[in-house]
């Protein structure tokens, strides 16, 4: 008599039935965060309507795709702008702990000058 050793079938599809459900209670929390007044440097707004950019007002667009905007303001309170305009999801953008350090010194802007010293 053998037995098999190793998950079977079942783990994977269970798994693989939980990947959404994970992803959407990850967007849910970023969403959450950045609502309850977490500042951020940017935005990205999901399936912004068609009035959208003339109503956010001064907020700077780097970034657009077919499904999403991302927005940068040098005002506080973007996201409240951005809900306010009618974005129904917004996400934060930009944020230094999600940037690992090499890139966030390649990204800066040019006004803002050299990064500080690591050394």
């Amino acid at each position: 008599m053998t037995t098999k050793s190793g998950p079977g079938p079942g783990l994977y599809l269970r798994l693989l039935a939980g990947l959404p459900v994970l992803v959407c209670v990850w967007l849910a929390l970023l969403a959450l965060v950045l609502r309850l007044g977490a500042p951020a440097p940017a935005v990205v707004v999901l399936f912004p309507s068609k009035g959208f950019v003339s109503a956010i007002g001064s907020a700077e667009i780097t970034g657009a795709s077919s499904f999403s905007l991302t927005l940068r303001s040098d005002m506080p309170g973007l996201a409240a702008r951005a809900y306010a305009a009618g974005a129904w999801f917004v996400l934060p953008a930009g944020l230094d702990a999600c940037i690992p350090p090499g890139l966030r010194q390649q990204a800066q802007r040019p006004d803002e000058g050299p990064g500080p010293d690591p050394g």
